[in-house]
């Protein structure tokens, strides 16, 4: 079964890390990465860039673009991985894996129930 497993964080804190407390960080979560690759459990996996640089679209018809994230919270969608696991808990122990290794994040895990095997994205000019 594969899942979605959401990284939610204050963009705030994250944007005043140094460059050396970022690394350090990143360093750690991508051990854990490197071992559920490993097991063959690790997919695509994304940091998202700035809110600040996101837009929104929602509403009828053509639907109304508005600026950055629509939801108001203090947390925001950082970046998320596909992984694939037998099960919800062993899904949610990846997760608790990676929050050991980034304790104020928030980790959402939800079921992926639509999965093309195979499917690549094409890479973009950026």
């Amino acid at each position: 079964m594969h899942y979605a497993i959401l990284a939610y964080h204050v963009e705030g804190v994250v944007e005043s890390w140094s460059e050396e407390e970022d690394k350090a960080l990143m360093d750690e979560l991508l051990a854990t990465h490197e071992r559920m690759v490993a097991a063959k459990h690790f997919g695509p996996a994304a940091r998202l860039g700035a809110t600040e640089d996101a837009k929104t679209l929602r509403g009828p018809g053509g639907g109304m673009v508005i600026d950055g994230p629509f939801a108001e919270t203090k947390e925001q969608l950082l970046g998320f991985y596909v992984v694939d696991f037998p099960s919800m808990d062993a899904a949610l122990e990846a997760a608790r894996e990676m929050r050991r290794s980034n304790p104020s994040a928030v980790y959402e895990v939800r079921p992926i129930l639509l999965y093309l095997p195979g499917a690549e994205l094409a890479a973009s000019e950026a």
